[in-house]
């Protein structure tokens, strides 16, 4: 029954995915944005630490909740944790009605043909199965598209839909994100052939084979509507890519269907020497004007 009503959450609740599944790569510019400096820790293990502490209290904020906030996606090592004494999975669900993601990707390739494959999933089997013990709902995977190479643009949506398949073996709900570069010159040309290769593959899926989309929001409104209204499509998310929150906000509210799956717009403001009042009011404000531009559409 758990699954049914994530599902529903997922597919038609008001509101937005958090992104907080920061990762090696990414963490520690994501603490230093914080206000968490490199001097702070001296190990992996430390500065992980840290990235738990702020996650954490994101999630425990008072707005951070099923109302707004329709689901989070996860760090592997997060997943692994605990929050408010529960694993974090299911305290996200139990405790604050959102339903738990997790990100699976190990990373980019070199860049070829303009696009960043990702880098081989060897033991992805063994996360998905540690991932529906631990009560997830769906997975994250992120490529990169930088150019609009009919060859290249071809091998990431490929590839997404290839692994996606793997991941709907399990019974989990994949999230495919193929990112567009925000500074190309050719963005909305690279927009046209990644919209149309991912509506070849869906319209090779079957029946029961359904996905959600994790896409950068668009140069021209509703370029992706077909997509949002595709019948193998639960729902359509937009990362924010660079944007900042004014501005993803802006650009998220004039593409009907789309809500946000913002991670940076989403921490921006937010310091760890905040008192725990401001740090919950900034918050607060930032949820409902992400919640906002998600119902806009």
């Amino acid at each position: 029954m758990t699954h049914i009503e994530q599902l529903k959450h997922v597919a038609s609740g008001p509101g937005f995915i958090a992104a907080l599944d920061q990762s090696g790569g990414s963490t520690p510019k994501a603490l230093r944005l914080y206000g968490v400096q490199e001097d702070a820790y001296s190990n992996d293990e430390e500065m992980f630490g840290l990235i738990h502490q702020m996650r954490a209290r994101i999630v425990n904020a008072p707005a951070f909740t099923g109302e707004k906030v329709v689901g989070a996606i996860l760090f592997e090592r997060t997943m692994d944790d605990v929050i408010g004494g529960k694993p974090a999975a299911q305290y996200l669900w139990e405790d604050r009605g959102v339903v738990p993601f997790l990100k699976v990707d190990k990373g980019l390739e070199a860049e070829e043909n303009g696009v960043q494959l990702m880098k081989p999933m060897g033991d992805l089997d063994s996360l998905l199965e540690k991932a529906v013990a631990a009560g997830i709902f769906g997975t994250k995977m992120r490529s990169v598209v930088s150019a609009a190479n009919p060859t290249g643009v071809k091998d990431v949506i490929a590839q997404q839909f290839e692994i996606g398949k793997q991941i709907l073996s399990h019974g989990l709900v994949p999230i495919l994100e193929p990112e567009v570069t925000i500074s190309i010159a050719d963005k909305h040309a690279t927009e046209e052939l990644v919209r149309d290769e991912i509506l070849a593959q869906l319209d090779a899926l079957n029946d029961d084979q359904d996905v959600m989309l994790k896409l950068t929001l668009p140069e021209v409104a509703n370029h992706y509507k077909p997509l949002v209204d595709h019948p193998r499509v639960i729902r359509v998310v937009a990362l924010s890519g660079g944007y900042d929150r004014s501005e993803a906000n802006t650009r998220l509210s004039q593409n009907t269907g789309m809500i946000a799956s913002f991670s940076r717009a989403l921490t921006e403001g937010l310091g760890a020497g905040q008192k725990d009042r401001d740090f919950n009011t900034t918050l607060s404000d930032t949820i409902d004007s992400i919640y906002d531009a998600s119902v806009a559409g």
